[in-house]
């Protein structure tokens, strides 16, 4: 992997992750986490799309990965949603 590449991953990683955040409504913290969830997101997303046999939309491919962005973003959408609702505090 070219470092251009792993830059280009980790941008979309994490455009996806804040989009996904926003997606759920619940902002999990700055860039790096941002980054983390969008790779998350993008190994549920995919995992979800294959185990329902659903077309991977808009996708492209860097350094031989392909990236399904839909997926990607609703994959994010979905983590961070489950860690805001766990996360979340609960009045007493």
């Amino acid at each position: 992997m070219t470092l251009t590449g792993f830059l280009i991953l980790l941008l979309v990683a994490a455009i996806v992750g804040s989009l996904g955040q926003a997606l759920a409504g619940y902002s999990l913290g700055g860039c790096l986490v941002s980054i983390i969830v969008g790779f998350i997101g993008a190994y549920l997303g995919l995992w979800l799309a294959q185990t329902l046999g659903l077309p991977l939309f808009i996708s492209f491919e860097v350094n031989g990965q392909t990236i399904p962005i839909i997926w990607s973003i609703i994959g994010a959408g979905i983590f961070s949603l489950i860690v805001g609702l766990i996360s979340r505090r609960r009045l007493v």
